[in-house]
């Protein structure tokens, strides 16, 4: 072969001898962290490249494909993976071909573990000769039962005498309607671990009962058990008047309505009042400590708890009202793709949100998760969905316990009951099931890239199973396309490995400001 070299004006010919192809390195990736395939081919001319999986050729998709330079005698580059799982392990060969010859390689491509099993599993049967054994455990389990039996006659002789004020499976709040004030006496029981007597199937997730498997890092900070009584408002029925539903939950229905003498400057006020469907003893005792709860969170940031009316059934909760929704939906109503119908033709909405929107939206979720730190509370499921606006952009944090069953995709469900939102939480939560204030933090990150995509759903892309899979192997979330790099660093500062490592929420609120100073705050977005 004669090759042609001009340097200025001076030409040289020189011979370039053809040669076959040769497959000089194909490596595999690093477990668990690489996501191409390198390789380096020589060859004259240069060879044409295939690659082949399970003996199919692979063809050029968004989440594989091949990336490489040509040189003078060589072509080097990856064969790039876009979020791998397990089902991309197995071996790949490269065929590299000219007119002289044909040469193939084949590696092992090992990307992630298979999933481990979440799902409760029975035990393996001891073998039939143990009867020894079988028959202490019999014996424990009659114990057991006895024992069950004997409490629960004492909780019928002396329950309605009990510190909670419980007067049988009628009152759930002691005192009575007509009582001289309108502030009934109960117990603070949510916040102290002291009084977190609702089985260990149970705990608050999201200010909403959720059945999950019991925690002990729930409360990171020590209490005294001697805790200040809570004083609970209590709102007469007849002051509520119902207008429409607005959702519906596990434990009942979600409605707007008008509250009369709830405040000393308005006669009449709108609210949502959650109404409780289940009226068990169980039930009761959680909507009691749920009060006791949300009573105590008062802050600018979280959604205002007005009181509860227990003369009669339903149950009801009175929260204040935010016009616009939960932010999920705000944010995908005003992003680059909303469309709204105008006599069934397709229209694009006009108020997209911008950067300073954005940024106002994260610091308002910020400043009220930095109260519930300060609380020693553990929000557990924090995510848009669970945030709500109001108007002039405000944003609070507040969960009414409607979105594992409006937003059901975004849980795993584990077991028969348990319903965990893994694509918020950390590797921690996932394998351990730790929850903290830093378990809080990396979900705020997740929150952080919610905003930027204007609501997706996080690794959108993916099974339950993969993003376990993904999450506990140390990936993240990519950059959205629109996302500032400053503020995708303060994502993956939520997103540190070891929970000791993130962010602090304070120094993330921080940061947040330090970018709304260089971009101002436009509220123009609501009227």
């Amino acid at each position: 072969m004669i090759k042609m070299i001009c340097c200025s004006s001076v030409c040289l010919f020189s011979f370039v001898s053809s040669v076959p192809p040769t497959i000089v390195k194909l490596k595999e990736p690093e477990r668990r962290h690489d996501t191409c395939i390198e390789f380096t081919v020589r060859g004259s001319p240069h060879p044409t490249l295939r690659w082949f999986y399970k003996e199919k050729e692979i063809s050029h998709t968004e989440y594989v494909r091949p990336d490489m330079d040509i040189y003078q005698d060589y072509v080097e580059g990856c064969l790039t993976f876009k979020n791998p799982t397990h089902h991309n392990n197995g071996n790949y060969t490269l065929e590299a071909s000219n007119y002289l010859g044909v040469a193939t390689n084949t590696v092992y491509g090992h990307f992630l573990d298979k999933p481990f099993d979440v799902t409760p599993t029975a035990e393996t049967h001891k073998p039939e000769e143990d009867t020894f054994g079988v028959s202490i455990a019999v014996g424990l389990a009659g114990f057991a039962c006895v024992m069950l039996v004997v409490l629960f006659l004492l909780i019928n002789k002396y329950g309605r005498h009990s510190k909670f004020g419980l007067k049988g499976p009628v009152a759930v709040i002691s005192g009575e309607e007509d009582s001289a004030s309108p502030l009934h006496h109960v117990n603070h029981g949510i916040i102290s671990p002291c009084t977190l007597d609702a089985g260990s199937d149970a705990v608050v997730i999201g200010m909403t009962r959720i059945p999950v498997i019991e925690n002990p890092q729930y409360f990171r900070h020590g209490h005294n058990c001697n805790k200040p009584t809570t004083y609970v408002q209590h709102i007469k029925r007849r002051d509520i008047i119902l207008k429409r539903e607005l959702g519906e939950g596990a434990f009942g229905k979600v409605f707007l309505a008008e509250c009369y003498n709830l405040s000393p400057t308005k006669d009449k006020m709108l609210v949502a009042v959650k109404t409780l469907k289940d009226p068990t003893l169980a039930a009761r005792k959680d909507f009691q400590r749920e009060a006791e709860l949300l009573t105590n969170l008062q802050h600018e940031h979280i959604v205002k708890f007005y009181g509860v009316c227990v003369d009669g059934d339903p149950l009801i909760m009175v929260f204040e009202y935010m016009k616009h929704g939960d932010l999920n939906k705000f944010l995908r109503a005003h992003g680059p793709d909303a469309m709204i119908l105008v006599d069934g033709q397709p229209l694009q909405t006009n108020g997209e949100l911008g950067l300073s929107q954005m940024l106002h939206i994260a610091s308002q979720i910020a400043a009220g998760m930095i109260y519930l730190a300060s609380q020693h509370f553990v929000h557990r499921d924090l995510a848009t969905r669970n945030c709500l606006v109001g108007n002039g952009l405000l944003v609070k944090i507040g969960d009414f316990g409607m979105s594992r069953d409006i937003y059901s995709t975004d849980y795993y469900r584990v077991g028969g009951h348990t319903m965990l939102p893994i694509r918020w939480m950390p590797p921690e939560s996932i394998m351990y099931r730790k929850f903290t204030t830093e378990s809080d933090v990396w979900s705020f990150g997740v929150i952080l890239w919610e905003i930027f995509t204007y609501g997706k759903q996080p690794w959108f892309q993916l099974a339950n199973n993969e993003v376990i899979e993904c999450i506990t192997q140390g990936r993240v979330l990519e950059r959205p396309r629109l996302c500032p790099k400053e503020v995708y660093d303060i994502m993956l500062g939520c997103w540190q490995r070891e929970p000791q490592q993130r962010l602090n929420i304070k120094d993330i609120q921080k940061m947040l400001f330090t970018l709304m100073k260089a971009t101002p705050v436009y509220l123009d977005i609501l009227g």
